[in-house]
């Protein structure tokens, strides 16, 4: 009579060694496409899954010893490796400038734009003359252009842009600033932090809540470096309340030889009131009001890739780009390209929503939502008959650090399981081979219309059908 170990021995010594599984065709395809190491790794890895089972006391069947099986076992382990970690998504967030998305969905020029220069391109060249030139020079034709201002600066972040501007104009000097725009983004970036890695001073006027023009000019001095203004992009104060806009700092300034810059954090670059939503300061505006300076974000309101724009007077761009940390901060071609083709958009603000994702968002009107989550709804009840699915009103919102008090009404289809929470649902749709990212509320799985778009209908019913979760 055999003994226990006597079988396990016998299914060890049967499993095949790499070299026996490389010399499979099979193989040989694995090794062209994806290597020789690591098509070993997964095919070492392919036969310890099977030796762990042979320890536990399980018996593989004969198939499941056979060198094809666990060449398509390593194939598998090999293709699941090379899936990107970002994985374009879709938003049923409603959220319309989603920081843990990327926040604007860039334009389709700009994506393009993103593909087309990234081998060589003439990111510091002058293709009249064959001269060196400032890599900005794509984009300070359309800045003159769209802002007013004479020049431009494109660094990292907004938070970059504001780290330079101080640390070049302003180190060991004082910036005054009103105490109810010192803030905090995203519990990392604060004002008087930066303010102090920059080497400048902050001088803080007025309260929390009221600030006046003469609080700005009793606190200039001989060391006043910069008049600072910065937009409440993450917040709002109401009630009894006061703060001086950035045309009256500037006049305060020049009376004084002292530039005022703006910090409008989302950046504004047509008037927001022609999509139904509050006026917003526009770069434009500022400018025009007396702004040396004006920073904000490439990747709100402009909806470009992640940047920080910089615009002003020449002069003091050039004092900027002149610092040594600007160069830790620029961005490289691929950047640049996706912002020109973007800023290009906005020539024409008339036909923004039709081209710019971030303004046909933005003007969806009700009632194509609706219509929207009424189709979506029908579909997902086809594949998951199980789940609870209706249509319900919602409200969007711009998101991203921008407008905080500015909503839209929407509509979104909203699940329930009667055997699954609704985070478990939600992890199912994230899974997909497509991931839906959406809404939990209630333990009710939501997903807004808004940020959906209509040719994505195809992939989110794809991923309520393909769900981890087994409802029934």
């Amino acid at each position: 009579m055999k003994k226990k170990g006597d079988s396990e021995q016998a299914a060890l010594r049967a499993l095949p060694s790499v070299d026996q599984l490389l010399q499979t065709q099979e193989t040989v395809g694995l090794v062209r496409h994806h290597g020789r190491p690591e098509t070993i790794r997964a095919l070492r890895e392919a036969i310890e899954g099977l030796r762990a089972r042979v320890r536990r006391g399980e018996r593989p069947t004969d198939p499941e010893y056979d060198p094809g099986t666990l060449a398509a076992t390593a194939a598998t382990m090999l293709e699941a490796d090379c899936l990107p970690s970002l994985r374009q998504v879709i938003n049923g967030t409603g959220i319309i400038l989603h920081t843990g998305l990327g926040r604007a969905v860039m334009p389709p020029t700009a994506r393009d734009a993103l593909g087309s220069r990234a081998g060589y391109c003439n990111v510091q060249m002058d293709l009249a003359n064959g001269s060196r030139m400032h890599r900005e020079q794509c984009i300070s034709d359309l800045v003159r252009d769209l802002t007013g201002a004479e020049e431009a600066l494109v660094v990292n972040n907004n938070a970059g842009a504001t780290l330079l501007l101080l640390k070049a104009l302003s180190e060991g000097r004082e910036v005054i600033v009103s105490r109810g725009e010192q803030v905090e983004i995203g519990g990392s970036f604060r004002l008087p932090d930066i303010m102090s890695e920059s080497g400048a001073i902050m001088k803080e006027v007025g309260t929390t809540n009221k600030t006046h023009a003469r609080d700005y000019e009793q606190a200039i001095g001989p060391n006043t470096a910069l008049l600072l203004k910065v937009h409440k992009s993450n917040y709002n104060i109401v009630g009894f309340t006061k703060e001086v806009g950035i045309g009256e700092i500037a006049s305060i300034g020049a009376r004084h030889g002292i530039p005022a810059v703006d910090d409008l954090g989302c950046g504004a670059l047509v008037d927001l009131e022609q999509f139904g939503l509050d006026h917003e300061v526009t770069i434009r505006e500022s400018i025009k009001a007396g702004a040396a300076a004006v920073l904000s974000s490439a990747d709100k309101l402009i909806g470009g890739p992640q940047g920080g724009l910089i615009v002003g007077r020449k002069e003091l761009l050039d004092r900027i780009r002149s610092h040594p940390m600007y160069r830790v901060l620029r961005v490289c071609k691929l950047t640049l390209a996706g912002l020109e083709a973007t800023l290009r958009l906005f020539k024409a603000p008339d036909l923004l929503a039709e081209r710019h994702p971030v303004y046909r968002m933005i003007s969806r009107q009700p009632g194509e939502l609706e219509e929207q989550a009424n189709t979506l709804a029908a579909r997902l009840r086809e594949v998951r008959p199980g789940w609870e699915i209706r249509v319900v009103g919602a409200r969007a919102r711009l998101g991203g650090g921008s407008l905080p008090w500015a909503d839209m009404p929407s509509f979104a289809v909203s699940i329930v399981s009667a055997s699954e929470p609704a985070e478990q649902l939600a992890t199912a749709f994230r899974l997909a081979p497509v991931p839906v990212i959406t809404r939990v509320k209630d333990d009710v799985v939501l997903i807004d219309m808004r940020t959906v778009m209509p040719d994505e209908l195809d992939d989110m019913v794809e991923a309520a059908g393909a769900g981890k979760t087994e409802v029934r």
